[in-house]
């Protein structure tokens, strides 16, 4: 069997109830998740043997962590542990012409404070076959952005397929100045296989943009074709990627997006059908579960990319209706939407 490894900080999510506001807020709702724990999730669910790779504080909170992992059925026994506390997340729901908020309290956090060498990659990696990090990961500090080096060179030395999801954060980058973050951006992204990310990532981590459009105005009405010039700007910069992958996401209100994903392998471009997500339940993690499916497809089945992107799709779809970072389908039911079965009804 496939084992796959991600890379990142998990946190705990706090989150007012329903579509409350901050200043509304009696209690909040609390869940654990983070950029590359969630794609582990996914990833576990649908059978995958998976492990999840951080730093967290031994106390009960990291504990706690730890719990909603293993539960999930992804393992943790490569986590280390030092420093003082978790990083934390507020969110508040958004709706109709409202937008979702994010306030990050993650400062000083147990993998903010990670040094190289904390980390024995080459034992972490034995009988990997994937190694999974985004971009959040090096935003955090200098030394996450020193450790996800490590690893990249180490999966790479062995051969690992690397994927990464570039997740550009502005409210993370505040140790370096810009020339500073695209450079630890671009060697890192050097070394990786499958590379996931949309125009805003591209644009700010390296420059790069798609012709003759900008996607702020075009608002919901984004074509496939559009996107082409970035994937082939994106290959030309990093010779080891095979594929470029960007979601497209229409924001017509916080309450319904449209979504579909888009691929180019260096000769033809594959796109999936378009997903009209209403009444949205949660957004975050929406990318995660992309690629979780992605990963998946890939793993599962071969060179078929069309069957491994429109996975990706269906499963980040069904997400959307999933309150919490993670995706918690099941290979069965991304099968059923991708079989045209909207129709939601009860399963007895």
């Amino acid at each position: 069997m496939s084992r796959v490894v991600t890379f990142g900080e998990i946190m705990l999510r706090l989150a007012p109830q329903g579509f409350l506001r901050f200043s509304q807020a009696n209690s909040f709702d609390v869940v654990y998740g983070g950029g590359e724990s969630n794609v582990a999730v996914s990833l576990a669910n649908y059978g995958i043997d998976v492990d999840f790779v951080t730093r967290l504080p031994e106390n009960d909170i990291g504990n706690c962590a730890v719990m909603e992992m293993r539960k999930r059925g992804v393992g943790v026994d490569k986590i280390v542990y030092g420093g003082d506390r978790l990083g934390i997340y507020f969110l508040e729901t958004g709706a109709v012409s409202r937008g979702s908020k994010v306030v990050y309290d993650r400062a000083h956090s147990a993998i903010a404070e990670i040094e190289s060498g904390m980390i024995n990659w080459e034992d972490v990696f034995k009988e990997a076959e994937w190694f999974h990090w985004t971009g959040i990961t090096p935003a955090i500090s200098q030394g996450a952005a020193d450790v996800c080096l490590e690893a990249v060179k180490a999966a790479s030395r062995l051969g690992l397929t690397i994927s990464t999801d570039l997740n550009y954060r502005a409210k993370l980058w505040r140790y370096c100045d810009d020339a500073h973050r695209e450079a630890i951006m671009t060697e890192l992204t050097s070394y990786c296989n499958i590379v996931l990310g949309n125009e805003e990532d591209a644009e700010k981590h390296f420059g790069i943009h798609p012709e003759g459009l900008d996607v702020h105005k075009h608002g919901h009405d984004v074509k496939a074709e559009a996107f082409l010039s970035v994937c082939k700007q994106m290959m030309h910069k990093f010779p080891r990627a095979k594929k470029v992958i960007t979601t497209l996401r229409g924001s017509i209100s916080a309450s319904h997006n449209t979504w579909a994903g888009v691929m180019y392998d260096g000769e033809k471009m594959y796109e999936t059908r378009q997903y009209q997500i209403t009444d949205i339940v949660d957004r975050v993690g929406g990318g995660d579960s992309f690629m979780g499916g992605l990963i998946y497809g890939f793993l599962s089945y071969g060179d078929d990319n069309q069957k491994a992107l429109d996975f990706a799709a269906a499963a980040s779809c069904l997400k959307h209706t999933i309150k919490g970072d993670a995706n918690l389908v099941t290979v069965a039911e991304v099968e059923k939407l991708l079989s045209g079965d909207t129709s939601g009804r009860v399963a007895r």
